[in-house]
Order: structure tokens, then C-alpha cells, then sequence
């Protein structure tokens, strides 16, 4: 035997963690899907979420990723969504979980056909693959400080839905190359494309969750006109 070892991986269960936030009305209700970023957690994100304006109108989902850890100074549990280890592996058991996610809720409430999925930093990946190659398809992208992740690039079978793109000016991250880039390749694949560059770096600000707000009511609004009426 020689002194490498032989790598193999093996599927098991585990158990995810998302929260959901009702509207005060009956439903129906349109279902709006978040996933956080790096080193943050699910109340975090749904705590932005539930600045959009409008969104209080929505069934709020935020998913915490799988793999969580303690802060530096352990007092907080945070999580992120995958590394580059067996990255293959873990994009199928983060989509798979994301669908059993929205499956759920979908069974459990009332819910419409407009289903947005929204992402911050590394939850943009998530977002983006939600969307696209999930069991439960959205019908919008909101995609803050993240990039389109490469395996989509070369999928020619995908369906997009309506995207908005969001970047602060000084965010060092998610560059202005790289958003330049990602429009490049979503404008002519998306029937309708939006972004937004705000003053800030890489965050959430007023400007991009009033630009949301316009976006999910728009998203809204056009599943309502494609349901059929009435008949005679």
C-alpha cells in the first residue's frame, strides 16, 4: 500500500435550519426564499429581508446554510454555504435541501406562483442555482454582492427568470468587473434585467432595498396577470 490515501465520500442525512415569517393578511401569499452570506446566519438575512419594502406581503424564507461554526469569540452560531472541497457534492445536497425547503412550505401554507429567490454575498451563488436548477423554479433573482456561479455559465438548457443585480460602489468583493461581466452574460438570456450600483460598499443599504421593493411588486404583479380569468 502506498502512502497516499484513497478519497471517497458517502451521502448523509442532516438536518437544516430556515425560518419563516408569515404576513399579518390571508393567504395566498407570494413566497420570498433568502439565503445569507459568509459567516452570517438565517435571522440575520431575514432581518433584511423584512426591510424591502413591500415584503410584509410575502412569505418570508430564510435558509441557513449547512455548515455552520462558532464566531471567533463563540457566542454566536454562523454557517456558510459551501467550499471549494467536493464542491460538486455539496451543490447537489445544497439544492436538494433548498427544494425540500420550499417543498415544505408550499405544503404547509397558501402560497401563489411567485417565488423570488434572494441572496447576499456567498448566498448569491445559492440564489442564482435556486432559481435555475431547483425542483421549485423561481420567478425572480434578487442578487446582492455575489456573482453568477460559473456551472450556469455553461448550462445553455436554463430557463432565467427576471434578475436584478445589486453592488455598492467600494465594495471590493464583488467588483465592478465583475458585475460588468455578470450583465454581459444575463442580458441576453433575461427578459428582463435590472441592477443598481448604490453608495456603500459590500452591504445593504436604503437604495437597493427600495430598488427590491420595486422589484419583488413587479415579479408580483406579473404572475397575477398570467393567471387565466374567468370563464364564460
Amino acid at each position: 500500500m502506498g502512502d497516499t490515501p484513497t478519497v471517497r465520500s458517502i451521502a448523509t442525512g442532516t438536518h437544516g435550519r430556515y425560518l419563516v415569517a408569515l404576513p399579518s393578511g390571508a393567504g395566498p401569499w407570494p413566497v420570498l426564499v433568502g439565503f445569507h452570506g459568509y459567516m452570517e446566519h438565517a435571522e440575520r438575512h431575514l432581518s433584511h429581508l423584512k426591510k424591502i419594502p413591500g415584503s410584509a406581503d410575502w412569505l418570508l424564507v430564510s435558509v441557513q446554510g449547512l455548515h455552520r461554526f462558532y464566531t471567533p469569540n463563540h457566542r454566536q452560531v454562523i454557517a456558510s454555504w459551501m467550499t471549494s472541497q467536493d464542491r460538486k457534492l455539496a451543490i447537489a445536497d445544497n439544492l436538494a435541501y433548498v427544494g425540500a425547503v420550499v417543498g415544505e412550505v408550499k405544503q404547509e401554507f397558501q402560497t401563489t406562483d411567485a417565488l423570488v429567490y434572494a441572496g447576499f454575498s456567498q448566498g448569491v451563488a445559492m440564489a442564482y442555482r435556486a432559481a435555475t436548477l431547483s425542483i421549485h423554479p423561481g420567478t425572480g433573482i434578487l442578487a446582492l454582492a455575489g456573482d453568477v456561479p460559473p456551472e450556469l455559465r455553461d448550462d445553455l438548457s436554463i430557463t432565467w427568470p427576471p434578475v436584478l443585480v445589486g453592488r455598492g460602489q467600494e465594495d471590493d468583493w464583488y467588483t465592478k468587473a465583475k458585475m460588468d461581466a455578470d450583465l454581459a452574460f444575463l442580458s441576453p438570456r433575461v427578459s428582463w434585467l435590472e441592477s443598481v450600483e448604490f453608495d456603500g460598499g459590500h452591504e445593504w443599504t436604503n437604495e437597493f432595498l427600495a430598488a427590491s421593493g420595486r422589484f419583488l411588486n413587479a415579479c408580483r404583479i406579473g404572475i397575477e396577470h398570467r393567471r387565466p380569468g374567468p370563464s364564460n
